[in-house]
């Protein structure tokens, strides 16, 4: 198993690369498909021997957790190529009737359609409907064969101006911490122990930026966003204030 991880990890590496050789020597733009978390830490972790090309991430939409790498360089190149994202609208044929559906229906029913997890992106979900940001070159199939989620029979379209995305509202989360170390504001975040947080470090499950943090003592920063897996994200709100007693408050949006 720690092979077939291994091998799986090279060959992304070398896929990285490969885009990014072809991009800088072609004068072309090339894109990755949706990058989850850990394959997002990969990508930083290859960075500085990719930067040479040119590239920026998006997900679709501001803030999205899975985003697709492009490389190139549109000053240099003298030309611009759009991502390859598009978004879908998938709505019950009667709302009435229709269960209520959660993100965990949604992907479920995509992935039993035997599509690959990169070209789909993010799904936000609203009141038993969703809008999913996939790639363009599976947008068809899906709309042709997503059929019904459950027991609800939806329909799918693509939809050019998303004015209506259901929105998270987090929640705001006034805290107090010793420090604005990541395991401390994680810990206090999540109503855990420091010994609870520490394992979720350990176990390679804490992400700040998109980033793998190994560093638990490491100080976050207005704006930062955490991810724990299993847990949810958050993202630290303005600047931090000493109290009388000498900790630090600080506010947290909060995404269960």
């Amino acid at each position: 198993m720690a092979q077939d991880n291994e091998k799986e990890l090279q060959q992304l590496k070398n896929r990285f690369h490969d885009l990014a050789d072809r991009s800088f020597s072609q004068g072309v733009f090339t894109f990755t498909g949706f990058l989850g978390l850990s394959e997002q830490d990969i990508f930083w972790k290859e960075e500085p021997n990719l930067k040479y090309a040119g590239y920026s991430l998006y997900g679709g939409c501001d803030g999205a957790d899975r985003v697709v790498v492009r490389f190139g360089n549109s000053d240099e190149l003298g030309y611009e190529v759009p991502f390859p994202i598009v978004c879908l609208h998938i709505k019950p044929l009667m709302q009435k009737f229709a269960d209520e559906l959660s993100h965990r229906d949604f992907l479920g029913a995509l992935m039993n359609l035997g599509i690959d997890r990169s070209t789909v992106g993010d799904i936000k979900v609203g009141e038993k409907q969703a809008y999913l940001f996939c790639l363009d070159s599976i947008a068809e199939f899906i709309c042709d064969n997503l059929e019904q989620i459950k027991h609800t029979h939806v329909k799918c379209s693509v939809v050019a101006k998303f004015d209506e995305l259901p929105e998270e509202e987090p929640e705001t989360l006034n805290i107090q911490v010793q420090s604005l170390r990541v395991d401390a504001v994680l810990a206090k975040v999540y109503n855990m122990s420091r010994e609870k947080s520490l394992e979720l470090f350990r176990a390679g499950k804490v992400y700040v930026n998109g980033r793998l943090c190994e560093n638990n003592s490491r100080l976050l920063k207005p704006g930062e966003t955490v991810n724990a897996r299993g847990f949810g994200k958050f993202t630290l709100k303005g600047e931090a204030r000493e109290t009388r007693k000498g900790k630090m408050a600080v506010e947290a949006a909060v995404y269960r």
